[in-house]
């Protein structure tokens, strides 16, 4: 039995590969999820979660959290058939679960190493401070 390719609309939103990149525009992030830029843009009016910055230019910059996060909200709207409001609630759950996760633990005490770098940048400051004074 021959398996037909999945046509590239078809992909799932999890196989996306974002590329290692600081900053996206629209148009980039338009086609690495497959959506026109209207549906980002209305999207940005109704998910909090979508932040873009806008560049000097005016130009929207999607950070890699915000395609990552666009790539859910596709998945909850067109594949898992949620309406805005119910992935919008989603979305704030999700993130609600996020927060709640344990904190890194840190050692209650600090390592000689600490102690020495913390030394060497109060010494820093030091010299600032005197420099802007004297």
């Amino acid at each position: 039995m021959a398996m037909r390719k999945r046509s590239p609309a078809k992909q799932k939103a999890d196989e996306v590969l974002i590329p290692d990149k600081l900053y996206f525009r629209i148009g980039e992030v338009a086609t690495l999820c497959r959506l026109p830029a209207y549906v980002l843009r209305f999207w940005e009016s109704e998910f909090p979660q979508l932040k873009p910055v806008k560049s000097s230019t005016g130009q929207r910059m999607y950070r890699k959290r915000d395609v990552e996060n666009v790539l859910r909200i596709k998945q909850l709207l067109y594949e898992q058939g949620f309406t805005i409001s119910g992935a919008r609630q989603q979305l704030r759950a999700e993130t609600k679960s996020d927060k709640t996760q344990s904190a890194i633990p840190f050692p209650s005490t600090s390592t000689p190493e600490i102690q020495n770098i913390r030394r060497g940048l109060r010494e820093i400051l030091d010299l600032l401070s005197s420099r802007r004074t004297g």
